[in-house]
């Protein structure tokens, strides 16, 4: 087989085979799905933040048309095993999770209640008419003061609010600050936000009473997780249980955990013996899916008179909410921002400390690009201000300490271990790409004229397809660095292949069927391709941590080879020759001493059905058709990139308007270009929005002011800018495929781009941007703090 016949589909521009069916309304989403008998719930959840619930009357929702039952914690406190995230890490302190909160409630919006009716209408007008006494307990929501010995205890069972922390030390940071040239210290603050997917959670349960079978619908992005943690929590036989994520829309990691509601669901299904649904509503989503983000960091960086980064200290407060997300634990955000921390940079002394602390507002998990947007901001505005301080170009300051081609394999402060990856080339590639020079006499040209124009660079590193040496969060001891793909042709000589990765919209449904069509050489219209289906592979875990292309594309591969190989043996007895004088190309076998020819649907139909074509030993030997393969890429591969942004703050409004901006990055081999793109426009579209837009606020009393679409604001189209982005042609890295991850790269970057261009502008005024979002608000601050500076 040639390689130009293996790379027929892989690195196209392939349409996405999903858009048609999901751009006409075709889709099948968990609330599209119909079943008769379905019942529905609505919860009543908490309206304080922290407070013990000293009764619950339902006796007027139980009355009400349509009620199924009520149901209070003490009702299903028998029908699950406690569920808590555990972790390896020292100092770490699990929380059970609360399915229906007992006792007392710990953030605004936690379910106390669930009704359930024969309609979501009647399920919600019930849940009004119950009726819960609380008595208000001490307010945890600051997270500087829950942090201290003597703040009240969220969790009384636990020694301390502060339910993670872990610190990094390399070098003496002491020493390096000491003898620097320029020292830069500042407290940065990073707003907590939300993923905000288009489809809320849906979870829809169903039990067989007769086969005692259970099946959940979920919009998950972990269906093997979520199927995993339930045969324990429920004492049901795996074997029993099926979790299907059909069409899922959109997660950026709010879907990646086991919520409350999803175990709920199957606990009142097995109950009632029937099909039970709950669809979240935008408020429910917007107060109870878990949240990203929200650290303070106090950091300093150490630099020489050439520019040479000497240290870098951070000290990390993270906000975890109020209990520790199964199975990532309250560690996945603000352990990685100390992890991270020092970027694709060299850096030989380092100090980085951080708490994750316990507060009355709802669980931080995953969000796209977990950490790393936090400490790519810091440390991208560190190295910009002590550039300033220096007169340094911030490119210079930059290519004076990226990690060099010849340094890699290169093993950060925190231990973590860049491979092979693009960091000068991407450096290079966006100057070039936007015209830096260019830009900045633009911008000389933009202040004489009185205009605010800023330039933004920020250069950043990330693990991507991690393996079973790592984690995908710091401590969790469940295996999330393998994937499974089982590829089978039937006897009709159709091509399946299934994978344990699920797709929520980021089209790996085209790119794995690209991976397979060129494996076995046919048209990829012939592969089918099923994900998010638990009952489909023997083990999976799912898609996050830019890992679905990485590791479905390797399990693809290697599944693929093996296949094929079956088929050759098969093909050499039919065709009566060796299989060295064999011919394959494009789904048809033939052979190089003869005329004739079997076509991949010809081999299994005389394969499975032509009785005794095939000797008995070796149809015993070879067996089915499919061919099931695990891939572990054991430490993961580098991805890496460069963002450059233009930004002008309009003098009147204010807003902060993207004149440019370009991508460089390097992902290694791109199965679909287009899709790639895709990614890296819709995650800078995230970044901008948490760079300018999107900010959860709560107050004193933990209340969340932006329960809405009204108040929560995100970025529309025409916030977003036109975007070119540069595909660095490098060294592959030894994944399978030299395949990169690279869906979380767009949100890493934006944000530090973003506020380092704003700073840019607001420069002349002796401005910095140290808290995002810096929305217009933000930016009047500044300027008005700069002019009053400037005119006393």
């Amino acid at each position: 087989m040639s390689e130009a016949a293996k790379s027929k589909y892989v690195g196209s521009r392939v349409k996405r085979r999903e858009d048609p069916r999901l751009l006409t309304g075709r889709g099948k989403y968990v609330d599209d799905i119909k079943v008769a008998g379905l019942f529905h719930i609505a919860f009543r959840r908490s309206d304080y933040s922290h407070a013990e619930i000293t009764s619950i009357d339902t006796e007027a929702a139980k009355a009400s048309p349509g009620v199924v039952g009520v149901f209070t914690a003490d009702d299903i406190w028998d029908e699950f095993n406690p569920i808590l995230a555990q972790s390896r890490m020292r100092n770490y302190q699990p929380t059970t999770m609360a399915i229906l909160a007992k006792d007392k409630v710990r953030f605004v919006g936690e379910a106390v209640v669930a009704v359930v009716a024969e309609s979501r209408y009647l399920a919600e007008d019930a849940a009004a008419l119950v009726e819960i006494e609380y008595n208000e307990l001490p307010l945890v929501t600051d997270p500087e003061e829950s942090v201290k010995e003597d703040s009240p205890k969220l969790h009384e069972q636990l020694a301390s609010n502060i339910i993670v922390q872990r610190e990094f030390n390399r070098g003496d940071i002491d020493q390096a600050i000491f003898e620097s040239a320029v020292h830069v210290k500042e407290r940065f603050r990073f707003h907590r936000k939300t993923s905000l997917a288009m489809e809320n959670r849906t979870y829809m349960a169903q039990y067989d009473g007769g086969t005692e079978e259970l099946t959940l619908h979920t919009s998950s992005q972990v269906p093997g997780i979520v199927r995993d943690i339930l045969v324990d929590a429920l004492d049901i036989p795996g074997s029993h249980l099926r979790v299907v994520a059909p069409d899922v829309g959109g997660g950026f990691g709010g879907k990646t955990s086991l919520y409350p509601e999803e175990v709920l669901v199957c606990i009142l299904a097995k109950k009632l013996e029937g099909a039970v649904k709950w669809t979240s509503d935008r408020i429910e989503d917007l107060i109870s899916t878990s949240q990203g983000f929200d650290e303070l960091i106090d950091a300093e960086i150490a630099v020489a008179n050439d520019g040479t980064i000497l240290g870098v200290r951070a000290d990390v407060i993270g906000d975890v909410g109020a209990y520790s997300i199964y199975p990532w634990t309250a560690g996945i955000e603000p352990v990685q921002v100390i992890s991270f921390m020092t970027g694709p940079y060299k850096v030989e002394h380092y100090h980085g400390r951080v708490r994750g602390v316990a507060t009355s507002k709802p669980p931080t998990g995953p969000y796209r690009g977990v950490g790393r947007p936090v400490s790519t901001f810091v440390m991208e505005r560190l190295v910009d201000m002590a550039a300033q301080k220096l007169g340094m170009d911030p490119s210079e300051i930059r290519r004076r300490n990226l990690v060099q081609h010849d340094e890699f394999p290169y093993k950060t402060a925190s231990g973590i271990m860049w491979d092979k990856s693009g960091f000068m080339e991407g450096l290079e590639g966006a100057c070039e790409a936007i015209d830096y020079d260019a830009l900045r006499s633009f911008q000389a040209e933009a202040r004489e004229q009185g205009r605010m124009v800023g330039i933004g660079i920020a250069s950043f590193a990330e693990l991507t397809g991690i393996g079973s040496r790592l984690s995908a969060s710091p401590g969790m001891p469940i295996n999330t660095g393998t994937e499974t793909a089982t590829i089978n042709l039937d006897s009709t000589g159709g091509i399946t292949a299934r994978f344990g990765v699920t797709s929520y919209g980021q089209g790996l449904e085209t790119s794995l069927a690209q991976v397979v069509a060129d494996e076995l050489c046919v048209d990829i219209e012939k592969v089918r391709i099923i994900q998010g289906d638990s009952a489909q592979v023997s083990h999976s875990t799912g898609s996050y941590a830019s890992r679905g292309a990485v590791m479905g594309a390797g399990a693809a591969m290697l599944a693929g080879q093996e296949l094929l190989q079956k088929l050759k043996r098969v093909a050499s007895i039919l065709l009566a020759c060796e299989i060295d004088q064999l011919s394959y190309e494009d789904g048809v076998f033939s052979a190089l001493t003869s005329d004739n020819k079997y076509s991949l649907r010809d081999l299994a139909k005389a394969y499975y059905s032509q009785m005794g074509i095939i000797p008995a030993p070796l149809r015993n030997d070879i067996g089915d058709l499919s061919v099931t393969r695990v891939y572990d890429p054991e430490w993961g591969t580098t991805s890496s990139s460069t963002h450059i942004a233009m930004v002008e703050i309009d003098s009147e409004t204010l807003k902060v308007d993207i004149k440019k901006y370009v991508v460089a990055e390097d992902c290694g081999q791109m199965l679909n270009p287009m899709i790639v793109d895709g990614q890296v426009h819709g995650g800078v579209a995230q970044g901008i929005g948490a760079a300018l837009f999107e900010e959860m606020i709560y107050d004193e009393q933990g209340q969340n002011l932006t329960a809405s679409l009204v108040d929560y604001v995100v970025p529309s189209s025409t916030e977003i800018p036109r975007m070119d982005v540069v595909h660095l042609d490098l060294e592959k890295p030894k994944t399978l495929g030299g395949v990169r991850g690279m869906g979380e790269g767009g949100t890493i970057g934006a944000p530090a781009a973003i506020a380092n261009a704003v700073s840019d502008a607001l420069s002349p005024l002796g401005q910095q941007v140290t808290t995002l979002p810096v929305t217009p608000e933000r930016v009047f601050r500044l300027i008005e703090a700069g002019r009053q500076g400037l005119s006393q």
